[in-house]
Parts: structure tokens; C-alpha cells; sequence
């Protein structure tokens, strides 16, 4: 493991991060406008990105005289259900062209009539945009030899088996990265004037249907390196809720080339030989046509070839064969089959994340710039939906453009990045005997097969958060011995941060928009007038994931049907998961729910509802007072009552408080839910007034638990309630309105009353109270939670000490617990010793340093940082600067 302070520097103008389509093109134009570039390719240059597995074809050529760029921009805008960026598409549009020739000018051989045309052929119903590459698989071979001319190579650098894992930003902007070398292990930093991050999509998201990691339909060694390194650098993301999911060939999990198959007469089909696709550009409107097909009555679904003739399918065959991929035929041999007489068997992919054939990827404007001043983004990389070979390539060029005219950074590079990197490198090595990468990137990939994969829903994703954030411990706990096992484990570092923003992107935009890559079960339908919206994350000054609903800019080309809204951004902050760790409430007893009683569908109902809704949306519009909303506030129908509240809640008219209190009685589940949701997001600015008190204190009886532990919540904000009333809600039947209630009486200083609750059956609650008596200074009443049964309240009431005063007798108990089994335990006594008398207290925590469990180690720094003023416990600090955990080291370092 090389030391942090052993690193290999290198400078220069312009960095390049990835080696395949886009950042060739990047390394070539900034080299042209000469800047000094350097190319980091975590494989070898010759052969490595998407475009080294060679292309048949282009699928989105906009050459003059067979298609128009406006055209081609409303194709994708359409595609897309009109969340797009327009200038963006625009300059594939009207840039690709250009880009033709200039790649043809290099040796690439595009397909031309017998006039010398380009042979551009229509595939989709609208557009002729597919121009074949008969000699596709050369593409790679033609760009690296572009880079290695000697004009070239006086400004390329390029450094092979070298993987960025950070880039380094300060003074607001990029201007380096850290890596390190995949085959000797060095550790390497680079200062650049500006970055250009090109590493492809997520392919190594889902887990293909085989198991087989690699198998995937996107090039498996993209695994997310540039969105988690964008991420982490501060820029935003959008547009990750919409995943990519394709079409692929049963079992071989490789494309069925429908774009090449397509023009020679080739199509899709079930099993009944009948075409089934309404939907027109490739799309997850015609990918959700393509599912539902599959798991119909009327699957499987076959690519047929069987009814062309034989010069049709030998051309095919050296395509497919040959340029697409050289296994195919291989694969088909050892089933016997040929594609005279068998029809290929089409399935579904996993999901991933890829703008080049969906819309997910880090937000660029039309010059290739980023969030962040100085980083750029191209290629399967950036939200430049449906992108594909000659989007990356255009937008390689606008990069390299203009990052070349940026000077390499010559100020001091931000330690603290470069410490946080080497860990994230190297830690595998200090646990060689740890879970092999292999393992734990399955069980990731399989969670988000179970939970994050359409057709999605809030319970689900809320489980894949959970799983995501448990998962931390497991990759931190890998284990590697090699360099190329260093590789692999950072990679399943990237897959997990992807994983968890394509989970929480698509917890947050609360609707189904683009067929089957968002299907939301809970959401059904399509939200234009909350959600024509970009989706944008970032990672705030604080570490955490939050979100923007941007508005779609106006567009330069109409595209009928669609329209932005226009308007500000909407910020959302987090996005939380739903409660999941219990099937409804723990001590509810099942329900039978009939179909009389069921509030979850009825159509005629809804039917008859839609024209009371659609007067009340309009009514919204007006700011209505209480007078005009209350006909729809008792409506008979819930899903007029329940969008009232709604409306209710965003107009705020005087009287809000005590009607949503009202509301809280309805006798509709979904109706109480709106309004606590309501009462709990109004809570710090309704008035005070009598009649809210009186409207909650009456929610305290009602059957739904929810809106009995919401009463107390919103009567504690608004200063509204008083022990007596409170008190009474100690004895609830449910655990969250009796915890609910133990904190409500912290807000009238009730000690007595919350340690009556110390003898509460349900653990959740006693840890609440030890809470509670810690908070309010009540160290007497904590003694007996000192005795608890349960180990977690044990150290509730230990830690609760510390904050209330450790007097000599409790802090011979503490010293001894110390010695407890539980490491809880452990931990509490170390916080009550930092607030007793440092001469009995320092020994014992000095002692405690030793501790086989480092949360206990930490916890008795941290107590020890009470009492640096000793001499004894500044020492013992300083042993503590090499413990084996950063936490503890870091803590101690800051204490000293």
C-alpha cells in the first residue's frame, strides 16, 4: 500500500477520463486547439469503451437531404415524454453531420449507394436517421490511430491501467483527479486546468438473468466510475429515475440488432407471427408494449429472420456475426440454430443507467459543461437523451473545445480529497481475507434487481435504501490483494452510489413517465402538470442526497402534444423512504378489506369523480377561501376529499389548521394520511389558535394510529398542549403515539410524567425515555433504566449521564460496565464517565481504548476529549491518533 505522501503527480491542460468514444474525440479536438492533454484509461486505449465491441451502424445520422435536425429533435423529443433538454439534442442534431465526415476523413467507412450517397435507412415510422457501417468493427482501431500520430503524440499523454476514482475540485471548480495505477498499485494525482469526464453508462446495475456479473447488455467495465465521480465532485445529476432497459437476445443477453436486421426486413414479433409495437422511436413507451407482450398469452417474442431470403440473411450473418459481436454466431451454433429456419428469441436486459439510449446522466448545457466550472461530461456519461455513437462524438469534440482553454492548476490540491480517495483505493488490503468483491457485488446487484427494477413502487425502493445503506459496511469490508482486485472493488463502490440515486430519483418524481423505464404500481399515471420536470441530484455541503424539480426549458422546436410549464425550480431537499420495517402497524390485527369497502380502485367511480376534480384544480387557481373549498372537503368521493386537502394545504386560507384537524376524522385512510401529511408540513407556520387545539386533542381518540401519534406531534410544535394532555397518551396502545408522547412532554419540561413511561413494555419506547430524562436534566430518574433487561436501554441511560452528570456512585457503575458483554452498554458507560470527576474517569477510558469494538474506542475519545485538560487523558489521546479505525483516529487527532 503506497503512502499517501508517495503519490506519482502528473500535469496538464486539458485531463481526459476514459478512453472510448467520447474521450478520444476530446483528447483530439483539445489537442488540436493546443492544449496539453492527458488520457486516463483504466484498460488500454487500443481496445477499451463501448465502441471497441464494434458498431453496425449509426442510429441517429441527421445527413442533409434525407432527414431535417428539427425533425430529428422532435423524434426525441417525443421519445422522451418531453423531458429534454432541446438545445442539447440539437447540437447532436445539427452537428452530426459534420462529424460524419470528419470521422470518414480518419478511415471510418460509413455505408453509400451507387451514386456515392450515404445509404441512410429508415427504421422508425418517422425519420431516416440509421446509416450502416459496413466495416464497424474497425471504428476503435481508426480513432487510436488518430491519437498515436505523431503531431498528436507531442500533445497526448496517454496512461494506460491507470483508474480515476475522484476528481479533485478547489476554489469551486475541477481541477484534477486521483487514481491509481490497475497493474503496480501506484498511487496517482493529477493537476489539470480542466476535467473531461467520459466514462460511459452504468451498465453494471442490474444483474443479468444468467448471474454472470459481465454479461451485460452495456459494456460490463463501465460501472458508474463518472456519475459517482461527477457526483462526488459537486455536480448535479438528472434524469436518473429513467432507466435503460433494452431488448436483448434470450440467454446471450446481447442486442437483437433490430436496427440492423430492420432495413433488411427483418422484424418483431409473437409468437403468432404478429407485430405487435404501436409506439414508434425505441422508447420505454415501446419497451413497456414489448414487456407486457412478453409476459402476455401471446409470448415469447421473436427477431424473425426465418421468411428472408438467403442473400438477406448471409448479409445479416456477416454483420451480426462479425461487427456486432463475434460470439453471436457461436452462441447460435450450440443451439442448432440458424436463422433460415429459427426465429431468434428476444427477452428483456437488466436496468442501467445510460443517456445515450435513455436520459440519465450527469446535466450538461450545449457545450458539454457541467454544474461544476471546469468539469465536463460526454458520451453515455451525460443526459443528452438518446445520444448514441455520434451524440458521444460531437459532444467529445464541444468538450475538448472547450475545456482546451484552460491552463493547467498550479495552487495547493485539497488534502482532505486525497486522503479520502486513498482510503477508498487501498482499504481492501488492510482485510485480504475479507468478502471477495465477486460476492458482495452480487448481493448489490440482486437488490437492485428485487427492489429498484420496474415496475417500481415507494415500499420497494424504500427496502433498496435500506439495503443500499447496510451495504456500506459490506464493501468497506472487502477484502483484495491484488491491483486488479483494487479496480474491482471501487467499481462496486461506484455501482452502489448508483444504486442508491437511481433508487431514490425514482422514490422521488411521484408519477409513471416513460413507459417501462419509470413505472411507478403506486403512481400510475402521468403527472404533467407536478412533473414536467427535470429531476436534478447533487450532493449537498452536508453529504446528502437532495433534489430539484427544474423546470423544462421553452423548447426551440414545438413538438405537439407537449409544453413546459415554465416557472422556478421546486426544491425538494432529501427524499426519505417510506416505513417498511412492519406489514401495517405491529399490533393492528389483520383486516379483510372487500371489494364494498376497497378505496384503491373503482373506475366508474373515479369516471364520476373527474369532473368535480377537474372544478377544484381550477378552483386552485384562484386561491380559494375556506368557504369555497368545504362542498369539496365533504364530497362523497375520497379522491375528491383527499386532492381538497391538497388544495387546502398549498392555499392556506384563514380557519386551514382546524379543518385539516377536521380532516383527520375522515373516514377514508387516504384522506386522514393527506392531512396529517398536511398538518405535519404546516406545523411551524398555522397560528396557535383554540380551535386547532380543540380539533387535535380530539384526533388523540380516534382508531387511526397515525393520526393519533401526528395530533401530538403538531399540538408539541405549536405549543398547543400541556403535561395533563399529554400524559394521558403514555398508556396508547401504539408505540409510535406513546413515543410521540414521551417527546411532547420533554416540550413542557414533564420529567415526572416521562419517567412514569421508564416501565413501558416496548423497548422503542424506554430508549425514547432515557432520551427524554437525559434532555431535560433528570439524571436521578435514569438510575433505574440502568437495570433495564434490554442492552440498548442500558446504554441510552448510560450515554443519557453524560449529559446530565456522572456523580462518584454512578460512575463506579459506569466504570464497571465498561466490562459489560454488550458493546452498547460499553459505549454509554464511556459517555457517562466524561462527566464525572476525571480521576477515577481518565483511567478507565484510557483502558477502554484498548476495547475490541471501535464504536466503544470512539465513544471513550470522544469522553476522553472532556477531560484533555489531564495530562493522563492527552496521552492517552495520543495513542489513540493510530488506532485502526479513522473514526477514532480522526477524533483524537482533533482533540489533541
Amino acid at each position: 500500500m503506497p503512502a499517501l505522501t508517495d503519490a506519482q503527480e502528473l500535469a496538464c491542460d486539458v485531463l481526459v477520463i476514459g478512453g472510448g468514444t467520447a474521450g478520444t474525440m476530446a483528447a483530439l479536438t483539445a489537442a488540436e486547439r493546443g492544449a496539453d492533454v492527458l488520457l486516463l484509461e483504466k484498460a488500454h486505449v487500443r481496445h477499451s469503451g463501448a465502441l471497441a465491441m464494434g458498431m453496425d451502424g449509426v442510429n441517429n445520422a441527421v445527413i442533409p437531404g434525407r432527414a431535417e435536425p428539427d425533425d430529428y429533435v422532435a423524434e426525441i423529443t417525443r421519445a422522451n415524454d418531453g423531458i429534454v433538454d432541446q438545445s442539447t439534442v440539437r447540437r447532436t442534431a445539427t452537428r452530426g453531420f459534420d462529424m460524419v465526415r470528419r470521422l470518414e476523413s480518419y478511415g471510418v467507412k460509413f455505408e453509400k449507394d451507387e451514386h456515392g450517397e450515404y445509404a441512410v435507412r429508415q427504421v422508425h415510422r418517422s425519420g431516416s436517421y440509421v446509416l450502416p457501417m459496413p466495416e464497424g468493427k474497425d471504428v476503435k482501431k481508426v480513432l487510436y490511430r488518430q491519437l498515436r500520430r505523431r503531431e498528436m503524440r507531442e500533445r497526448i499523454r496517454i496512461e494506460n491501467r491507470v483508474m480515476p476514482v475522484r476528481v479533485l475540485t478547489a476554489e469551486g471548480r475541477a481541477v484534477g483527479a486521483v487514481g491509481f495505477n490497475t497493474r503496480t498499485g501506484a498511487f496517482v494525482v493529477v493537476r489539470a486546468g480542466a476535467v473531461v469526464l467520459a466514462t460511459g453508462a452504468c451498465g453494471r446495475l442490474g444483474l443479468p438473468a444468467s448471474g454472470y456479473l459481465y454479461g451485460t447488455y452495456e459494456n460490463p467495465t463501465n460501472a458508474g466510475d463518472g456519475y459517482a465521480m461527477a457526483y462526488h465532485a459537486g455536480a448535479e445529476l438528472t434524469g436518473i429515475e429513467c432507466f435503460q432497459i433494452n431488448p436483448l437476445i434470450k440467454d446471450y443477453n446481447g442486442p437483437a440488432c433490430a436496427y440492423v436486421a430492420n432495413p433488411f426486413g427483418g422484424y418483431q414479433v409473437n409468437r403468432h407471427g404478429e407485430r405487435f409495437v404501436d409506439s414508434d422511436y425505441w422508447s420505454g413507451q415501446m419497451m413497456a408494449e414489448f414487456a407486457a407482450e412478453v409476459a402476455s398469452d401471446r409470448g415469447p417474442v421473436y427477431l424473425k429472420l426465418s421468411h428472408l431470403p438467403e442473400e438477406s440473411i448471409s448479409a445479416l450473418e456477416s454483420i451480426l456475426h462479425s461487427t456486432e459481436r463475434p460470439t453471436r454466431g457461436t452462441f447460435h451454433a450450440g443451439r442448432g440454430h440458424d436463422y433460415r429456419t429459427h426465429d431468434v428469441e428476444m427477452h428483456i436486459s437488466e436496468i442501467g443507467l445510460c443517456g445515450g439510449h435513455s436520459a440519465s446522466g450527469v446535466r450538461v448545457d450545449d457545450h458539454a459543461r457541467t454544474t461544476v466550472p471546469r468539469l465536463f461530461a460526454a458520451g453515455d456519461l451525460a443526459c443528452v437523451p438518446h445520444n448514441y455513437m455520434i451524440g458521444a462524438f460531437v459532444f467529445g469534440d464541444l468538450a475538448g473545445a472547450d475545456a482546451s482553454q484552460y491552463r493547467a492548476y498550479e495552487g495547493e490540491l485539497p488534502q482532505e480529497q486525497l486522503r479520502e480517495a486513498h482510503e477508498l483505493i487501498y482499504r481492501p488490503l488492510r482485510n485480504p481475507e475479507g468478502p471477495p468483491q465477486t460476492q458482495v457485488e452480487y448481493k448489490l446487484r440482486r437488490f437492485v434487481n428485487d427492489y429498484v427494477a420496474p415496475p417500481k413502487s415507494g415500499a420497494r425502493l424504500s427496502l433498496a435504501l435500506e439495503a443500499f445503506e447496510r451495504m456500506r459496511g459490506d464493501i468497506a469490508a472487502m477484502g483484495a490483494r491484488t491491483p486488479h482486485e483494487l479496480m474491482r472493488c471501487v467499481e462496486v463502490s461506484f455501482i452502489r452510489d448508483c444504486a442508491e440515486m437511481a433508487a431514490r430519483a425514482s422514490l422521488a418524481r411521484t408519477e409513471s413517465r416513460w413507459g417501462l423505464y419509470h413505472d411507478r404500481v403506486d403512481h400510475p399515471r402521468r403527472d404533467d402538470e407536478a412533473w414536467f420536470h427535470h429531476l436534478d441530484l447533487y450532493k449537498s455541503p452536508a453529504g446528502a442526497m437532495e433534489f430539484t424539480a427544474r423546470p423544462v426549458a421553452p423548447y426551440l422546436v414545438p413538438v405537439e402534444g407537449f409544453a413546459p410549464v415554465g416557472g422556478p425550480s421546486r426544491h425538494l431537499g432529501e427524499v426519505h423512504p417510506e416505513p417498511v420495517a412492519t406489514a401495517g402497524a405491529r399490533e393492528a390485527a389483520p383486516v379483510a378489506v372487500g371489494r364494498e369497502t376497497d378505496s384503491v380502485a373503482e373506475p366508474a367511480a373515479e369516471v364520476r369523480a373527474t369532473p368535480r376534480l377537474l372544478e377544484l384544480l381550477a378552483l386552485a387557481e384562484e386561491e380559494p377561501d375556506l368557504g369555497a373549498l368545504n362542498g369539496y372537503l365533504t364530497d362523497p368521493e375520497p379522491s375528491v376529499r383527499r386532492t381538497a386537502v391538497t388544495v387546502l394545504t398549498e392555499t392556506v386560507p384563514p380557519g386551514t389548521g382546524p379543518r385539516l384537524a377536521r380532516a383527520l376524522a375522515d373516514p377514508d385512510a387516504g384522506v386522514r394520511t393527506a392531512a396529517v401529511a398536511s398538518l405535519r408540513e404546516l406545523a411551524e407556520t398555522l397560528p396557535a389558535e383554540p380551535a386547532l387545539r380543540d380539533g387535535l386533542a380530539a384526533a388523540l381518540s380516534e382508531a387511526d394510529p397515525a393520526v393519533r401519534a401526528a395530533a401530538l406531534d403538531v399540538l408539541r410544535a405549536l405549543r398547543l398542549g400541556d403535561a395533563e394532555l399529554f400524559a394521558r397518551s403514555l398508556s396508547d396502545s401504539d408505540i409510535a403515539v406513546r413515543i410521540a408522547a414521551a417527546r411532547a412532554l420533554v416540550s413542557v419540561d414533564a420529567a415526572a410524567d416521562v419517567a412514569r413511561a421508564a416501565a413501558d413494555p416496548s423497548r422503542e419506547v424506554r430508549v425514547t425515555v432515557a432520551k427524554a430524562l437525559a434532555t431535560l436534566g433528570a439524571g436521578a430518574a435514569l438510575v433505574p433504566l440502568l437495570d433495564d433487561p434490554d442492552v440498548l436501554v442500558r446504554g441510552a441511560a448510560y450515554e443519557g449521564l453524560g449529559t446530565t452528570g456522572c456523580p462518584a456512585d454512578l460512575a463506579a457503575r459506569a466504570e464497571l460496565a465498561l466490562t459489560d458483554p454488550a458493546w452498547q452498554v460499553r459505549a454509554g458507560a464511556a459517555a457517562a464517565l466524561s462527566a464525572a470527576d476525571p480521576g477515577p474517569a481518565v483511567p478507565a477510558l484510557a483502558k477502554a481504548l484498548s476495547d475490541g469494538n471501535a464504536d466503544v474506542r470512539k465513544a471513550a475519545v470522544l469522553a476522553l476529549t472532556r477531560h484533555r485538560g489531564v495530562d493522563d487523558a492527552r496521552s492517552a489521546l495520543a495513542t489513540a491518533t493510530t488506532d485502526s479505525d479513522a473514526d477514532v483516529r480522526a477524533y483524537a487527532a482533533r482533540a489533541l
